[in-house]
This record gives structure tokens, sequence and C-alpha cells, in this order.
């Protein structure tokens, strides 16, 4: 009987991490993508098998193509 007297709040204190855990999961975004990962690994060309430059140049390739989008979008208006 005396041992519920030290299981019963390590519970608790166990059962307040387990929360604390899941609400800080959902804070930093981490349930965001939940299918993006697994349809990820059926593509052959993966960013980090490339060489820097190479990643580096297709990054700003991609940052410019989204800025001409954008302004052809406001362009339009």
């Amino acid at each position: 009987m005396k041992i519920l007297y030290l299981l019963i709040p390590l519970s608790l204190v166990l059962l307040g991490l387990a929360v604390w855990a899941f609400f800080w999961a959902v804070k930093n975004d981490q349930f965001d993508d939940l299918e993006g990962p697994a349809h990820r690994i059926l593509f052959d060309e993966d960013e980090n098998d490339l060489p820097p430059e190479e990643r580096k140049r297709r990054q700003q390739a991609r940052e410019q193509k989204a800025a001409t989008s954008s302004d052809d979008d406001s362009d339009s208006s």
C-alpha cells in the first residue's frame, strides 16, 4: 500500500512530461507534413546528393523564378 504513495505522483509526473512533449511538438510544427517524407523517398533526385555549388545555383534559380512570377502577378492586377 505504501508503494502507491510513490507510484501515483511518479505517474502524474510522467503524464505531465508526456503532455508537455506533445504540446512542444505541436508548437514546433512537428506534425505539419505527415505524408511528405513518405512520398519524397520515391523520387530519384535528391538535393543533398548534389555538390554545394549546384545546390546554390538551383536555389538562386528558384528564388529568381519566384521573384519573377510574383512581379508578373502584381503587374497583371
